[in-house]
């Protein structure tokens, strides 16, 4: 059973329908139980960093989360700021609320100081290339495309997670694997064929 997480951020129901294009059935769900039966979780999110650690404490979500993710090896794929909620912390609430820390990763906002043509939010369609070999670049092509809505991006401790690699500006990590843990910038719901293939590849490819 595929849960998509939810936590009163993101849009939660289009990944639901771009993962029912793909002929899967996915569950909507906050609760401890079907977390606790899920093959594989999504992260998603849409929003404010303290924002989304906070509703995901007041739901009781991180100690399951932590026991099915790190202790039990389930496989999740985190979404734009579901990827960002993955890393140590953020500066976009000054580190106030810890983020999960599955990554070594902090989040920090655009630094665009060189770059006055570019506005942040970094909005709208952009390459990502993967870095490095993984299960979720099968049958995505070298252009691959994608959606973005964001202001913080990764900076990762280690290359060796940063999974694929954008320029806006200067080179930042698209997505990032760590074992059994993905996340993407990026919105796969909102990224037409390149975003499905990335979702099939996660729910059929990913142990």
């Amino acid at each position: 059973m595929i849960v998509i997480i939810d936590y009163g951020l993101g849009n939660l129901h289009s990944i639901q329908n771009m993962i029912k294009k793909i002929g899967i059935d996915s569950l909507i769900s906050y609760n401890i139980e079907h977390i606790k039966n899920a093959t594989k979780l999504i992260l998603p999110g849409i929003g404010a960093f303290d924002s989304g650690m906070s509703n995901l404490r007041q739901r009781n979500l991180p100690e399951t989360l932590h026991q099915r993710v790190i202790e039990q090896g389930v496989p999740i794929l985190g979404i734009c700021l579901g990827m960002q909620l993955l890393t140590r912390g953020s500066e976009e609430g000054g580190r106030e609320e810890p983020g999960l820390g599955w990554i070594p990763a902090d989040t920090v906002r655009f630094t665009m100081s060189g770059n006055t043509d570019l506005k942040v939010p970094h909005m709208g369609w952009n390459f990502a290339d993967f870095a490095q070999e993984s299960v979720l670049s099968h049958n995505m092509p070298d252009d691959s495309r994608f959606y973005f809505v964001h202001s913080y991006h990764l900076t990762c401790d280690s290359r060796a997670h940063e999974l694929m690699s954008t320029t806006y500006g200067y080179p930042f990590a698209s997505a990032i694997q760590r074992d059994n843990i993905y996340g993407v910038q990026f919105h796969p719901e909102k990224s037409h064929k390149y975003g499905m293939q990335l979702l099939r590849n996660f729910i059929e490819k990913v142990d």
